[in-house]
C-alpha cells in the first residue's frame, strides 16, 4: 500500500489525525445509543415459541378451508401468520445481533474440546521459537479409516 504524496515537494504526506471529539470505535453493539442488553429484549426461549405457533398457523389454515370454516376465519389466520412472522423476524435480528455483538468480545474456548483448536495451532506456529510442521508425518499420525 502507498501512502499519498505532496505533489509540489514528492515526499509522502501526514497520516489523517482524527476528527476532534470524536469517540474511538467501541467493537460493542450499539442498540438506541446503548450498550446491547441481553435481559431487555426476547430470549431463545421466546424465539421457539413464535416458530412453533406460526407451524400451528401454517398448518391450521389451510386445514380451515378443507374443513369449510367460515371465511372470515381463515382470514383471521392469515393475519395471525403475518403477524407471528413479524414478531419473529424481529426475535431473530435481536438474537443475531447478540450472537455478533458476543463474537466481537474475541474467541471462546470450546466447551467439551480438549484438543487444541486451529487458532490455537495458528497462534502456536506464529509463535517465535515454534517448532516448524514436518512435512512427512509418521505412520501412527495417518488418516483414519
Amino acid at each position: 500500500m502507498t501512502t499519498p504524496q505532496d505533489p509540489s515537494t514528492n515526499t509522502p504526506a501526514p497520516p489523517a489525525t482524527p476528527v476532534q471529539g470524536a469517540k474511538p470505535a467501541d467493537k460493542s453493539a450499539a442498540y438506541k445509543g446503548e450498550p446491547l442488553d441481553s435481559e431487555r429484549g426476547p430470549g431463545l426461549g421466546c424465539f421457539w415459541i413464535q416458530i412453533t405457533t406460526l407451524v400451528f398457523l401454517l398448518i391450521l389454515t389451510p386445514l380451515s378451508v378443507t374443513w369449510r370454516w367460515p371465511e372470515w376465519a381463515s382470514g383471521v389466520l392469515l393475519l395471525l401468520i403475518i403477524l407471528v412472522l413479524l414478531f419473529a423476524g424481529q426475535t431473530v435480528i435481536f438474537l443475531l445481533r447478540l450472537v455478533a455483538a458476543g463474537r466481537g468480545e474475541g474467541r471462546r474456548r470450546p466447551m467439551a474440546g480438549s484438543t487444541p483448536t486451529v487458532g490455537d495451532i495458528v497462534a502456536g506456529a506464529e509463535a517465535p521459537g515454534a517448532d516448524a510442521p514436518t512435512s512427512d508425518p509418521s505412520p501412527d499420525q495417518g488418516m483414519r479409516e
